[in-house]
């Protein structure tokens, strides 16, 4: 996207103030328990000394070393900005003990009013970060900074136990790949080449150890790390919505009436793991809060907004921005500053609306799916209309209900799990690959084999409509009903939308398309809180959201629903047994039945847009 053109008075970026910078670095703030965090702090200077005066001040906290901040540092200052880069506790060169997202309310708050309080500092503080550097600031906010001032939460969470770690109780296994990446730039790897040793070795063979769960304790290479081993095995056994979830730093939206009104700017992607995240904080936040609230949501990865692809899919060269710290400082600008840059009169939600392209493959070897930006007053759209499309035996769908029939019945082998091929994803890389790719075997994906469909498995099974007579669009959240039954105490059911492409020169067998999904463990079908184990071959409901997603399925295309049991790794695999989360040796064979009737109609249902409205 190229950014002036979302500025409608047509403003060119203004020039810089200064341009030298002023640097302090490791710049140490105490904590409300004494602990101290290192702090690197740009000032706009002239002749190698800070300009006098007192300016908004920007903080960026990390626990992926704050020295990754100086050319944004840099960058601010000249504006007329500090910035203050910050390393959380127990990352690099800040004291304490890291023990992911635990500590980041209290001390983003310590760390705002201490800023507040320096003499280069005009009273006013924004936050700016991705992904952690983004659920921090959330996580400062539930606790109201008096100077917190702004926000611009790129790809960041809302609460870990409904849609990240968790999912209606399925735990995201990317966090394990993350905690054997965090420990090999921990302190204690810095400080030890044995230790260091070793925690490379075991984030080199990170998939070997998903195969290994449930994690023991002292067996891994994280044993060496106590912090960082006790807090992934505290989320792999955690599996209620209980008080260890309902931490600050995890349960952003469980404070939602606490939190700051501040101006602020949510950035989120299509394919990020956040998506959900980021649009229901948007959604509630300017639904409680009187401050400007902005969204924008694009075709993108985690952190991929200044690319044009997501996995083997391509959106064009309008999909991607530009120029991220301009992004950032006409926001900050305008609500830090008070310049009339216009961006407060423009439409509160920006969306990429994805599809319409030419189909064929570019020269990078990635299907040119296509789409456009659109301005929209609102999220989810008013003129959307969800409408449900059910699942018929024999693997139809469409918006006519189901007549009577048999359920649709397969058998899910937790030791052969449907392979995960692209989705919301990050920090899972190598063994976890973000994006839209056609869902067939592919050496790039853990446990595929072959080139094979992914649905031509037995233990998938497939819903789609006929060939579309004209084009669709489907922009907003979306929800899936199922109607089964299983053998087992408890189970696991994933739903995955998609985009089928016809054959074509560059796709002879076509694409299948990914757009979103999710999953639900069984024993919360009806609480997060409190779980229930199945009743054998009972029929229960099965209601959950996947990710929200904006497309447009073109004329010729097919809208299809894929139904199973698993999806690893991107998600821990369900045993069978009913067994304590996380702790379950045992596995065992579940026989699944997914019910298409009057009495039992399975839906997806999908937010249909007028398409020209």
């Amino acid at each position: 996207m190229t950014l002036p053109a979302l500025d409608p008075c047509g403003r060119a970026p203004s020039t810089p103030i200064s341009s030298d910078v002023y640097e302090r670095h490791d710049v140490f703030v105490p904590m409300r328990d004494g602990v101290r965090l290192a702090c690197d702090i740009y000032q706009p200077a002239r002749e190698a000394a800070p300009l006098p005066g007192a300016y908004p001040v920007i903080l960026e906290r990390t626990p992926y070393d704050k020295v990754g901040c100086i050319d944004r540092g840099r960058y601010f200052a000249r504006h007329g900005y500090v910035f203050v880069a910050q390393d959380v506790r127990g990352r690099y060169r800040s004291e304490g003990e890291w023990y992911a997202f635990a500590h980041e309310a209290p001390d983003g708050y310590d760390t705002v009013e201490w800023i507040a309080k320096q003499p280069w500092c005009n009273g006013k503080v924004g936050t700016m970060g991705a992904s952690y550097c983004a659920s921090d600031q959330s996580a400062l906010a539930t606790l109201n900074p008096p100077h917190l001032s702004a926000m611009v939460p790129r790809v960041g969470a809302h609460n870990y136990h409904h849609a990240s770690m968790r999912h209606n109780g399925a735990m995201e296994l990317r966090f394990v790949i993350y905690a054997f990446r965090m420990a090999t730039t921990s302190r204690e790897a810095q400080a030890d080449a044995r230790i260091r040793s070793a925690a490379q070795a075991a984030y080199a063979r990170a998939d070997l150890w998903l195969r290994r769960l449930p994690l023991e304790p002292s067996v891994s290479p994280l044993r060496f790390l106590p912090s960082y081993e006790r807090w992934i095995r505290d989320v792999l056994t955690h599996g209620d919505y209980d008080e260890y979830w309902q931490q600050r730093g995890y349960a952003i939206s469980h404070y939602y009436d606490q939190h700051a009104d501040v101006p602020t700017y949510y950035m989120g992607g299509w394919y990020d793991s956040y998506a959900r995240s980021t649009c229901e904080n948007f959604v509630e936040l300017r639904r409680r809060k009187r401050s400007l609230h902005k969204l924008i949501m694009g075709p993108w990865t985690h952190g991929g907004d200044t690319v044009t692809y997501a996995g083997d899919v391509d959106f064009g060269p309008q999909s991607k921005l530009d120029d991220l710290n301009y992004f950032h400082r006409r926001w900050f600008d305008h609500v830090l500053k008070g310049e009339d840059n216009g961006i407060d009169r423009e439409q509160p939600v920006i969306i990429f609306v994805m599809g319409g392209g030419s189909g064929r493959k570019d020269v990078n070897g990635r299907l040119q799916h296509g789409g456009y930006w659109r301005f929209e007053n609102e999220w989810p759209l008013a003129r959307a209309r969800k409408t449900p499309f059910y699942l018929h035996y024999g693997g139809g769908l469409s918006p006519e209900p189901p007549a009577v029939s048999e359920p649709s019945r397969y058998t899910f082998d937790p030791a052969d799990p449907v392979p995960t091929i692209g989705g919301n994803i990050s920090a899972g890389d190598p063994f976890l690959l973000p994006g839209g790719y056609d869902q067939r075997g592919d050496p790039r994906f853990m446990g595929t084999e072959g080139d094979l469909p992914l649905n031509s498995r037995p233990d998938v099974l497939t819903f789609q409509t006929e060939p579309l007579s004209e084009d669709l669009e489907v922009t907003g959240p979306i929800e899936v009903t199922l109607y089964a039954s299983s053998s087992a105490l408890d189970t696991d059911f994933t739903a995955k939308l998609l985009d089928v492409y016809p054959p074509g020169e560059d796709y002879p067998d076509g694409f299948a398309l990914n757009l979103t999904d999710s999953i639900i463990r069984a024993r919360y079908r009806h609480s997060d809180e409190r779980p229930t184990l199945l009743q054998l071959g009972k029929v229960e409901e099965f209601r959950f959201a996947l990710y929200p997603t904006s497309n447009v399925f073109r004329a010729g295309h097919r809208i299809r629903v894929d139904v199973s049991s698993s999806n690893f790794p991107r998600f821990d695999v369900n045993p069978n047994t009913g067994g304590p989360i996380g702790r379950e040796r045992r596995r065992m064979l579940a026989h699944q039945a997914i019910y298409h009737d009057p009495e039992h109609p399975s839906h997806i249902a999908l937010p249909l847009v007028p398409l020209g409205e």
